[in-house]
């Protein structure tokens, strides 16, 4: 079994991190990531700052604490902050696409006990594109990042991508690889079936020489004078 994870060239570590340890999991045997897609940061950003806010706020209170009861008051609010702000954190950041050596796989996160995955294979993507709309997706640099799949005509799409572009490009690098080394595969597998087949024939047929061989000639019966 073999799952990894490439560190990109320039990225961080701590996104390492967290990438390796919420992805990992989706991952099949010789299975490598190569890129996790995330919506753009400023919408993180957006999801979190009001919570970071009231998490400041709220423990700014225990300035002007004067019992016990109101320390613990504060106490169990930061925690129901905490967890608002872990929620935010955790519907931007596992809502993603994770693009691996031989697929997509169309992660969401819809609550703490309900969360969806759907993995298309190269050989199933029939085209990728992606659009940028409007003054601040052209000035920020995000757009929408569409993939069809052949076999049921549908198309998987993530929107507020940061450098879509990227992203098209990386993904079709990576499906002209994976399939290369699937034709090549599939090239031996037929030569070893060919193999197979050619040898089996020739046993089949050196078997019936030998029984030929063994069989004695059939004796003429004497010519009646």
């Amino acid at each position: 079994m073999n799952r990894s994870f490439r560190l990109l060239e320039g990225g961080s570590r701590l996104p390492l991190v967290l990438n390796k340890f919420f992805f990992t999991q989706h991952l099949d045997d010789e299975e490598e990531i190569k890129m996790v897609v995330h919506k753009h940061w400023l919408l993180g950003i957006k999801s979190l700052w009001l919570p970071s806010l009231v998490f400041i706020a709220v423990w700014s209170l225990l300035y002007f604490a004067r019992t016990k009861y109101i320390v613990y008051g504060i106490s169990v609010s930061s925690l129901g902050v905490a967890l608002w702000w872990m929620r935010n954190f955790m519907d931007y950041y596992l809502d993603a696409w994770v693009i691996t050596n031989k697929g997509v796989i169309d992660l969401a996160w819809h609550g703490w006990f309900h969360r969806t995955s759907a993995r298309v294979l190269y050989s199933d993507i029939q085209g990728i594109e992606y659009e940028v709309k409007g003054i601040f997706g052209t000035l920020i640099g995000y757009g929408e990042v569409s993939l069809e799949k052949i076999s049921t005509g549908g198309t998987i799409s993530m929107e507020y991508v940061k450098s879509p572009r990227k992203v098209e490009a990386l993904v079709l690098v990576c499906m002209e690889a994976y399939m290369h080394k699937k034709n090549l595969k599939d090239a031996t597998t037929v030569q070893g079936i060919l193999a197979e087949f050619v040898a089996s024939t020739m046993q089949k047929r050196a078997a019936e020489e030998n029984v030929k061989n063994m069989v004695p000639p059939k004796k003429k019966p004497p010519v009646k004078q």
